[in-house]
């Protein structure tokens, strides 16, 4: 596991696909999200400024499944359209940890941002979110993924 990195982000302009879904519905959707996400970007003529994302909040603790927002930032701010929403990641601090390896090892890494907050006197002051730098259709083995989780914090009053 990597350290955890202290950035200052800038809202970030976004397209995605809003859902509930639990831990084994999460796969579909998200390729469902990068899929219409995409067609809706290259139809609106704005570009795609990084790699996919998610961007989990829990409902009822892990067997409650998750609120999903799924998609790609894009260049500048476009109306979505049906179930394409535009949205935004939100500036501010965060803490930023790289994970390696399957997914259903992320606990780990986010308990290590977590931990790392607390450490800064802070507090999480959203939903965190995971960018995507491996296909894994294109990667097959899972200790190859690599995934990027960004947990937005504010200092304590």
């Amino acid at each position: 596991m990597s350290e955890v990195e202290s950035r200052e982000l800038t809202e970030q302009p976004t397209l995605v696909m809003r859902t509930e879904a639990t831990v084994a519905e999460i796969p579909d959707f998200l390729g469902l999200a990068y899929h219409a996400t995409t067609a809706h970007a290259q139809k609106s003529g704005v570009e795609i400024v990084g790699p996919p994302f998610a961007r989990y909040e829990m409902l009822n603790g892990p067997e409650g499944g998750f609120a999903i927002e799924a998609g790609f930032p894009v260049s500048s701010i476009v109306d979505g359209s049906g179930d394409v929403e535009a949205s935004a990641l939100p500036g501010g601090p965060a803490a930023a940890i790289w994970h390696i390896g399957p997914y259903d090892t992320m606990q780990s890494t986010y308990a290590a941002a977590m931990a790392w907050i607390e450490e800064q006197g802070a507090v999480p002051s959203g939903p965190p979110w995971e960018f995507y730098y491996s296909d894994p259709t294109a990667e097959p083995d899972p200790t190859m993924w690599r995934t990027e989780v960004i947990c937005p914090y504010h200092r304590r009053t």
